[in-house]
């Protein structure tokens, strides 16, 4: 069990953006759909990460959303808010990041400079380093993206301690959407409960908490918020979360199938809460009707048993 907890710790949505089909955003379900994830257990959400088709949005339409998005705390005054900020640019990136701040973000989670493939780790810290120094306020966090199959850029356990000496607050820790079980255990291993570690892949969640991680930030749990918050609430509590673990294993073994994610949760999302069906960006295409209504035959399916 966590001994002490992390101002962030707990489980997020790396939450849809609503879109309409002519690909512009729909602003009036966003503060809707927040409270149903935080109704349904979630601690915050995530907007424009890799499941909310970060890189696709503009400057003033994450703005735009963001600003929608705070009414959800109307009635969910603690829900959390992270944003996606991180872009090639580094000017662009602070800019993202202070308007995120101003907009009362709890966090940004930012990748790295994901063009520059073959940027050196004193590169990638100075970009780092620059970023939090010019942006990121007191009080505040900032969170590395790790998903290196997407970036190619790697946020190394090196690179994680420089920025961790450098900044003890401000740079709480990282999501990890590596997907590799023994990534939990090596930052584990290496940083205990010194570094905030959101895991990305709902399959690791309990491995991943046994391994000093504080939470997750997951696609499922647009879906599935009960399930990875059974498995949070669970292990605080010190029971066993390996049968809550498995339910959601079966469910993202079956969603799996039908990668990428934000099209094929924007299909399910009016057969699981009578949603109206959102679009997605270009270059992702969204799924044909009759894959969404196989996926959820065989979602439903798994309720029944």
């Amino acid at each position: 069990m966590l001994t002490r907890f992390h101002p962030l710790a707990g489980v997020y949505a790396a939450a849809l953006t609503p879109l309409q089909p002519d690909y512009a955003l729909s602003l009036e379900p966003v503060a809707r759909f927040l409270s149903l994830l935080a109704a349904r257990g979630a601690h915050g959400a995530l907007l424009f990460g890799t499941t909310g088709e970060g890189p696709s949005f503009s400057a003033r339409e994450r703005e735009l959303t963001l600003r929608a998005a705070r009414e959800a705390r109307q009635v969910y005054p603690d829900f959390r808010l992270l944003v996606g900020t991180g872009t090639p640019s580094l000017e662009e990136s602070i800019a993202l990041t202070r308007r995120a701040f101003e907009l009362d973000a709890d966090a940004v989670v930012v990748l790295p400079p994901y063009y520059f493939r073959s940027a050196s780790e004193e590169g990638l810290f100075r970009w780092f380093d620059t970023l939090i120094r010019q942006a990121v306020p007191q009080g505040k966090y900032l969170l590395g993206y790790h998903i290196p199959a997407q970036s190619g850029v790697p946020l190394t356990l090196d690179l994680l301690s420089r920025l961790k000496d450098a900044h003890p607050e401000k740079f709480a820790g990282i999501k990890d959407s590596s997907g590799d079980a023994n990534q939990a255990v090596a930052l584990g291993g290496h940083f205990g409960d010194d570094l905030l570690v959101l895991t990305g892949n709902d399959k690791l969640t309990l491995h991943a908490l046994e391994h000093h991680a504080s939470g997750a930030i997951t696609a499922m749990a647009n879906l599935y918020a009960p399930y990875l918050r059974q498995v949070w609430d669970i292990y605080q509590q010190g029971g066993d979360a390996i049968e809550a673990q498995d339910a959601l294993d079966r469910r993202r073994a079956i969603l799996d199938k039908y990668a990428p994610f934000p099209p094929i949760l924007k299909a399910l999302l009016p057969f699981a809460f009578g949603l109206e069906r959102w679009a997605v960006k270009p270059p992702l295409v969204e799924v044909p009707i009759s894959v969404a209504e196989r996926a959820w035959a065989e979602l439903t399916e798994l309720e029944r048993r």
